[in-house]
C-alpha cells in the first residue's frame, strides 16, 4: 500500500488546461513519416488545409509523405501562414519535394546539416520546430525513433502533442 504515484503537479495541470482553452490561432507542428499510404496523406493534407483556414501558423519540414502533404494543404488555405523548415540545404532535397519547395514562402534552409546524416539533420531541424510552436501533431510508426523523440521532447517542453501511430 506504500507505492508512490507520479501525478503531474495542479501547475502542470492548468498550463495544459490553459493551452487547451486557448482561442486565436495558433502556432502548430505537423511532422511525421515519409512513408505512409496515399489515404493518409489525403487525411493529412485537408486537416493542414483546415488548421490553416481557422487562422493557425503551420510550421513543418520538407520531405516526402506526411509534411509534403501537410505543405500542400496549409499553401492551399494560405501560403503566408505556413513555414517549413528543412533540416538540410534546398539543394540536399529530393528532387520530387524542390518543386513544392520553391512556392513556400516561410522557407528555412540549414545548409550546417548537409554534412550531417539525414536523421541527424531531421532530429536538430525537428528540435528547430518545436521551439517554434505550441503544439505538435505526430503521424509516426512504433520503430520511429526520431519522430518518437521529438515527441518526448516537446512533451518535456510542455507542448500538447497529438500523436497518430501508423501501425
Amino acid at each position: 500500500m506504500n507505492q508512490a504515484i507520479n501525478l503531474p503537479k495542479v501547475d502542470e495541470f492548468l498550463e495544459e488546461l490553459a493551452a487547451i482553452q486557448q482561442t486565436g490561432s495558433k502556432r502548430i507542428a505537423l511532422l511525421g513519416s515519409r512513408h505512409i499510404p496515399l489515404t493518409h496523406q489525403n487525411l493529412i493534407e485537408m486537416m493542414s488545409y483546415a488548421l490553416v483556414l481557422e487562422g493557425n501558423h503551420l510550421i513543418t519540414s520538407g520531405s516526402t509523405g506526411t509534411n509534403s502533404a501537410a505543405i500542400k494543404g496549409g499553401m492551399r488555405a494560405d501560403p503566408n501562414l505556413v513555414t517549413v523548415i528543412l533540416p538540410q540545404s534546398m539543394k540536399r532535397q529530393p528532387r520530387e519535394s524542390r518543386k513544392q519547395l520553391e512556392q513556400v514562402i516561410h522557407l528555412v534552409e540549414n545548409p550546417k546539416g548537409d554534412d550531417l546524416s539525414l536523421a541527424e539533420a531531421s532530429a536538430l531541424c525537428n528540435q528547430e520546430i518545436i521551439s517554434r510552436c505550441q503544439q505538435l501533431i505526430c503521424f509516426a510508426y512504433h520503430d520511429s525513433v526520431t519522430l518518437l523523440n521529438t515527441c518526448e521532447e516537446a512533451e518535456n517542453q510542455r507542448k500538447i502533442v497529438t500523436l497518430f501511430y501508423l501501425d
